[in-house]
Order: structure tokens, then sequence, then C-alpha cells
């Protein structure tokens, strides 16, 4: 069995939420996480704030960022085991983020150290 990344993308992480809308995306989220979990299939995962996060380019040269004015952000990502990319995808395909227009999962298979890519 293998281990996917489900990197959640947000089109335009300018837009903020309310209180309330916050609070119901992360019960809708809890609850996807909560049904991968109950097939012990749910390995990890974490949210991404923008709140003091840096970017390191060539040369060490350091910035601030990145911004949520920007097109397209990273909001978290969770890692899943999986029998085939099939079954990766089919557990994206429940992720709330996907409520929101132009926001999207990424399903990468997570190297072992096999030389599988």
């Amino acid at each position: 069995m293998d281990e996917y990344a489900l990197i959640m993308r947000h089109e335009d992480g300018g837009k903020t939420a309310s209180p309330e809308q916050m609070q119901a995306w992360m019960k809708q989220t809890m609850d996807w996480i909560g049904g991968i979990a109950a097939q012990n299939k749910f390995v990890g995962g974490t949210g991404l704030p923008f709140d003091g996060s840096k970017v390191v380019w060539h040369n060490n040269v350091v910035t601030n960022g990145p911004f949520g004015d920007i097109k397209e952000t990273i909001g978290g990502l969770i890692t899943v085991k999986a029998d085939s990319v099939e079954e990766a995808i089919e557990f994206a395909k429940g992720c709330p983020v996907l409520q929101g227009e132009g926001n999207s999962v990424e399903v990468r298979k997570i190297a072992k150290g096999d030389g599988a890519h």
C-alpha cells in the first residue's frame, strides 16, 4: 500500500470567510478526514496559514509570503494510505475544498526511497 499527499489548492486566497463559514468548513473537513480515518487510511495532515510565512529563493534570498492575494494558494494537505492512485483520487473527490469554484486537490504519490516516481 502506498501513501499519497492530497494537496488542497484555493484559487483565490484573498477571499476571507466569516467565522461561521470557517466553522462549517472545518466541521466538513473533520468529517471528511474522519471518514478516511474510519477506513484506517489517514496518515496525517496539516493546514498551512499565511501568518509568518517566508519564501527562500535561489541564492538564499528570503522574502515575505506567499500572500493571499496571489491567484492560487495551498491551504493544507493530508496524507492517506491507498492501494492505488484511483483510490487516493476517490478520497480527494470528497474534500470540502472542492465546493469552491476553481479550487482543486492535487494527488501525489509519496516517494518511499525505493526509486518509485
